[in-house]
């Protein structure tokens, strides 16, 4: 755009009259700033308004993103699945082990966040053990047999605490008691599922239900979630991702129930995929809620692309109790 100046402009034979008056208006501040400026400057420093006839180009859209290392936390499941299922079906006292080993490390990773942010010093040693005892002797005496463990070790809990001086001694034994109903109590009822006859396939049905539940909601959430299911305490959750999680663990379980499963009808199938969601959903927010109260993303980070152990426990152990209480309802517990 060219530049028009405020005063004469200098050339032809202006400049002559001028050179003939003297040549200290040629060489002073004043020829500088509106000659030499105006010719030498690029045009958008002498006006760095935008043209108004120039399209603004838009900001690229963001892309959505899932929030962690996908490849990792593919990687990881698919491990995990692989030594879960070889041992269902090879060994099942090798299975029994693995649940065993994941209710130690889920109960050390809470204890020690409950202690990190919260100063709550829940005893971990009669905890893992009790734990350990609990998931074993569910296996062996049934359902009976995890209830007595589950007794013993909350009063061993309330034992062990006294050892130490009594402030906040109720705050500690009882989130030590959640803890043991939390986590080892729970997952007994994977255990109880194993003693069947088609006990592998029961467990089975039970991780793939959880699994294609969880799958359901993150893939119609993240593809047409717009409406939150609960902001307060996930916000990643809406009800889109919900009606995903229950129209997949619906069609799973109908498919487990009638294919997989001894005496399985697949409309009972439907019943158990819709529970399961349920449970499944509810797990989940129960834990982000403690995770919230605590201040913390992940419970632990163990497993890369995943968090902690008690990341990938929080939708299984509520619904290993459903899954458990409606197999016995539909096809029996033998």
């Amino acid at each position: 755009m060219p530049i028009v100046p405020d005063g004469p402009v200098y050339g032809g034979e202006q400049d002559h009259q001028d050179a003939g008056r003297g040549t200290a208006r040629l060489s002073g501040p004043l020829f500088r700033d509106e000659t030499f400026q105006a010719r030498e400057l690029p045009a958008e420093t002498q006006n760095p308004e935008p043209m108004p006839d120039v399209p603004q180009t838009p900001p690229a859209p963001q892309k959505k993103s899932a929030g962690r290392d996908l490849s990792a936390a593919i990687g990881v499941g698919v491990g995990l699945g692989v030594v879960i299922v070889a041992s269902l079906f090879i060994v099942k006292a090798v299975f029994i082990g693995v649940i065993a080993l994941a209710v130690v490390v889920g109960l050390w990773e809470l204890t020690s966040r409950l202690q990190e942010r919260k100063g709550i010093k829940a005893p971990l040693v009669p905890l893992a053990v009790g734990g350990a005892a609990m998931v074993v002797t569910g296996y062996v005496r049934g359902a009976e047999g995890a209830w007595v463990a589950m007794a013993l070790t909350a009063l061993a809990v309330l034992v062990w605490r006294m050892t130490e001086p009594p402030e906040d001694y109720l705050k500690d034994v009882t989130a030590g008691v959640f803890a043991a109903f939390y986590v080892p109590f729970l997952a007994t009822f994977v255990a109880l599922l194993l003693t069947a006859d088609d006990g592998p396939w029961r467990v089975l049905t039970f991780l793939l239900l959880t699994v294609v539940s969880d799958t359901g909601a993150y893939a119609v959430g993240w593809r047409f979630g717009k409406h939150k299911l609960a902001p307060r305490i996930s916000p990643g959750k809406t009800r889109e991702g919900l009606f995903g999680a229950v129209t997949f663990a619906m069609v799973a379980g109908a498919l487990c129930m009638q294919f997989l499963i001894d005496d399985g009808v697949w409309w009972q199938g439907l019943l158990l995929g819709l529970a399961v969601a349920a449970s499944a959903t509810l797990g989940d927010l129960g834990e982000s809620m403690i995770k919230r109260d605590l201040g913390i993303k992940d419970m632990g980070t163990l497993l890369p692309g995943h968090g902690g152990i008690m990341d990938r426990l929080d939708s299984l152990l509520p619904t290993a109790p459903v899954v458990w209480l409606l197999m016995v309802v539909f096809v029996g517990s033998a």
